[in-house]
């Protein structure tokens, strides 16, 4: 089940680059939405990313679990945070959030070698 989740953040990052050449507005709202939902308030930035982590998993997106990984841990999420997050899309998403869990836990692994 190996997946190089830094290529794929890298790859979706180059590609939502060209998709928003080519439709700009939507992609700017959706670039508005990110940053406005993702924005410090009465929950902290890290607090939405490993929601939209646990989003991510139970939806099973494996771009959006490698986006919400990374920007888990550079918005300061720990890997113990991260773990228990995933262990919380489980007991929502069931068997098949198991399995991206599992995929979640591989993305992490991943990031934190590559932030060493």
């Amino acid at each position: 089940m190996i997946k190089d989740y830094s290529k794929n953040y890298n790859d979706l990052t180059k590609l939502m680059g060209e998709l928003g050449a080519r439709i700009p507005s939507t992609i700017k709202g959706f670039n508005d939405l990110h940053k406005a939902s993702i924005s410090e308030g009465a929950l902290t930035t890290k607090t939405k990313e490993l929601i939209a982590l646990g989003i991510a998993i139970t939806v099973r997106c494996d771009g959006c679990i490698a986006f919400h990984v990374h920007d888990a841990l550079i918005s300061g999420a720990s890997s113990e945070e991260i773990i228990e997050t995933i262990g919380v899309a489980v007991m929502m998403g069931g068997g098949p959030a198991l399995v991206y869990g599992c995929q979640a836990m591989e993305a992490l692994g991943q990031f934190v070698v590559l932030e060493s």
